[in-house]
């Protein structure tokens, strides 16, 4: 639990008259622990750290409250209030003191607990240098470096880069919601074309290049997209002596309680990664998008109606206007009629043919949308179907198999009588009924062509034979060389 022992009031120093005050000490002994201010060498005291407090206490105003609270309503000093500040923020679990063993000399830093949620605070200031934008790569670069040399620490840091990418996205949609109600508040209060455009020209300029540009371009989750995907999928595909080392390392260093008993801890961090990328690509991405236009043609609208209101000022239409009210109706039509006889300038005429097209009007497609059910077939139907199937592949046949017959039967010879096929199967009966028709498919072969001569006499079969009569063809096969 968090709120226990010194931590079950851990907010309440935030809520007093002071809060700003506070807030602002913490900031700046932030900084003066882990910034480039910070003197790692020594410790900060006591003296140190109320010098910090009163230089923070100079800057933060102290906000208005109708209710006073008990023993900090009223300070002599500056130093006062850095006194009680300091013992307000122990109190409550902020800040800690450190006994030097040695020399028996106190020294003050923050807790764990105060550390982590003073960082929010120090984060929110927007002229601190950041490079939110690299998480994508960075997380692409991690899972490359794991694939490679398989420490699992290296996996561990692309899954802590995938959270960090949907917490950015976020963080920049926020922050254009708050610039274009920024933007709103400061036309509303200033009413200043000019401010209201620098306004938007210094957001697009400092922030927009070097962030959003990189995160939509160099940084694109969709561009990175398929190489993160096929890294994982290398992973998945390495050797069962690689898998098991990994997740044999990843159980001794992974939170307790974040995977289940039954579940690999390589699987559950690469399919993490896979559903934050996917969930950025597919939701967060499109948001941004979205959350830019919205501020783009916001800040469009407000310009373009500033800019109309500032040059309505200088316009003598308004007050021509106000001024023909102010008329009596009679007199409004004399000035009227008198204005259009100045603005009689239109000339009537006769259309130009020529300019005149008629378009045909465009068929509309009709597309039968209509789903009929399945009919159901009875069985005598079903054996109908079946044996209209089966005639029907028993008689077909393709100029392959016609070819071949006619090729074996004419073998070293020059050519053949049709009325010599030799029938032994129903398929050389077939063959022989199609044998003329192989005049028609001498494209087929480069080398060699049938040539077909005929009709000539009628051949009578008699009752013997498969056909009783037909026309008398002769087949040969030529060579085209």
């Amino acid at each position: 639990m968090f709120f226990t022992d010194n931590h079950s009031q851990f907010f309440k120093p935030l809520t007093s008259k002071y809060r700003e005050v506070l807030i602002e000490c913490l900031r700046l002994f932030y900084l003066r622990l882990y910034s480039t201010l910070a003197d790692y060498g020594h410790g900060v005291d006591r003296n140190q750290l109320l010098d910090t407090f009163q230089e923070a206490i100079t800057r933060a105003p102290i906000l208005e409250s109708d209710e006073e609270e008990e023993g900090v309503s009223r300070f002599r000093n500056e130093r006062e209030l850095a006194v009680w500040i300091l013992n307000t923020l122990i109190e409550y679990g902020w800040l800690e003191r450190q006994m030097d063993e040695a020399t028996l000399k106190s020294t003050f830093g923050f807790t764990r607990q105060g550390r982590l949620f003073t960082q929010p605070f120090i984060d929110i200031d927007t002229s601190r240098i950041r490079t939110r934008h690299r998480n994508t790569r960075n997380t692409r670069n991690a899972l490359q470096a794991f694939l490679e040399m398989g420490d699992v620490h290296d996996l561990l840091d692309a899954y802590e880069y995938s959270e960090r990418i949907i917490s950015d996205f976020t963080d920049v949609i926020s922050e254009l919601d708050e610039r274009k109600r920024e933007l709103v508040r400061e036309v509303e209060a200033h009413a200043s074309v000019q401010k209201a455009s620098d306004e938007f020209f210094d957001f697009m300029e400092k922030r927009f290049q070097p962030d959003i540009a990189v995160r939509l371009s160099a940084d694109s989750v969709e561009k990175h997209r398929e190489e993160i995907a096929n890294t994982i999928a290398k992973i998945r595909r390495k050797r069962k002596q690689f898998k098991a080392d990994a997740e044999r390392k990843l159980r001794q260093v992974f939170p307790n309680g974040v995977v289940a008993a039954n579940q690999s801890y390589l699987y559950f961090v690469l399919d993490t990664v896979e559903s934050r990328l996917k969930n950025a690509c597919d939701i967060m991405l499109p948001s941004l998008r979205k959350a830019l236009q919205s501020f783009t043609q916001r800040a469009d609208i407000i310009i373009r109606q500033m800019s109309f209101l500032s040059q309505q000022r200088n316009d003598d239409l308004v007050s021509m206007c106000q001024a023909l009210t102010a008329l009596p109706e009679n007199e409004q039509v004399v000035v009227m009629d008198v204005t259009a006889g100045l603005m009689e300038t239109v000339s009537v005429g006769f259309v130009d043919p020529a300019h005149i097209k008629l378009t045909e009007e465009r068929e509309k497609r009709i597309v039968n949308t209509s789903v009929n059910e399945p009919v159901v077939l009875d069985k005598d139907a079903r054996k109908q179907l079946y044996v209209q199937q089966v005639v029907d592949k028993a008689f077909s046949i393709n100029d392959k198999d016609t070819r071949e017959y006619l090729i074996d039967v004419i073998g070293k010879g020059k050519r053949v009588s049709t009325r010599h096929l030799p029938i032994q199967t129903a398929d050389d009966l077939l063959s022989a009924v199609h044998a003329i028709e192989m005049g028609s498919v001498n494209n087929l072969n480069t080398e060699y062509l049938f040539r077909i001569e005929g009709p000539f006499d009628v051949i009578d079969n008699g009752s013997d034979g498969y056909i009783k009569k037909s026309d008398e063809y002769y087949i040969e096969l030529v060579d085209k060389g």
